[in-house]
């Protein structure tokens, strides 16, 4: 049985360093074999930087996966398109950098199949047809791999909820990311795959959406432009641990998480 950790959307160095106290901790604890996160925030609280991606690895990080701020900060096509171990939604348009499914190895050597998906309801942005894009990707993993991980980046819960039983028996687990706020609806869908609506955030819970308060209230008292800088009370954590077969590919359990520093 391979048991793999999913984190909640990361903001800022307060989320870089709790998962730099934890990752290393749990995989020793909970006999974790691999570890992927959300890291679209983490750096300066929107972007991926060389540096930060690099720190989340150092602390036995497996995989980044992101989303609409993928692009926020430049120094991000500086590695994008060497390293597979960072993703890009696949359902962006054809022939822009990065990737948006992989296969990686686990810690014990074991191959997975990972893949990023962005939502388009009540998105800013028009992307490609997310169940579409999942199916054809989907079926290119299953031919190296039983086990294949989904992160579905996306606004609404309908969206996520539908991609999920579109995809049950064909991929290990799905987790949505992006609203920052853990749902409590995690499940085993009836072939096999593992969901759960929001994974969370990891950061500063003394805050909006891991950003500092007073700031995200003048924005909406006043609507003027407001800088948005993160927050740093109260980290946590927040993500889901799955077990899943190594033979088969089904999950066999899913649990939330939460830790504080």
């Amino acid at each position: 049985m391979m048991k793999i950790l999913a984190i909640g959307d990361t903001v800022g160095e307060p989320g870089r360093k709790i998962i730099q106290t934890f990752a290393p901790m749990m995989r020793e604890e909970e006999g974790i074999d691999f570890v992927v996160v959300n890291g679209e925030n983490i750096a300066g609280g929107s972007g991926v930087t060389p540096q930060t991606a690099q720190e989340l690895f150092r602390a036995g990080v497996d995989c980044i996966m992101s989303g609409d701020h993928i692009w926020d900060k430049k120094e991000i096509l500086e590695i994008i398109d060497q390293d597979k171990r960072i993703l890009r939604p696949l359902n962006y348009p054809n022939g822009i950098p990065g990737r948006g499914a992989s296969l990686l190895r686990s810690k014990k050597g074991t191959s997975v199949g990972v893949l990023n998906l962005i939502g388009r309801v009540f998105m800013r942005e028009h992307f490609d047809c997310p169940f579409k894009g999942a199916e054809k990707a989907v079926a290119e993993l299953r031919r190296e791999t039983p086990i294949i991980l989904v992160d579905i980046h996306a606004e609404a819960t309908s969206e996520k909820i539908a991609l999920g039983w579109f995809l049950d028996g064909k991929v290990s687990a799905i987790f949505g990311t992006h609203t920052h706020i853990q749902t409590a609806d995690e499940k085993i869908l009836p072939k096999g795959t593992a969901y759960i609506t929001d994974l969370g955030m990891t950061g500063s819970y003394d805050s909006v959406l891991g950003r500092e308060v007073q700031q995200v209230l003048e924005r909406f008292l006043t609507q003027m432009p407001r800088r948005f800088d993160v927050a740093a009370g109260n980290v946590q954590l927040h993500g889901a641990i799955f077990e899943i077969d190594e033979e088969t590919g089904r999950a066999h359990s899913v649990r939330r998480i939460q830790k504080k520093l």
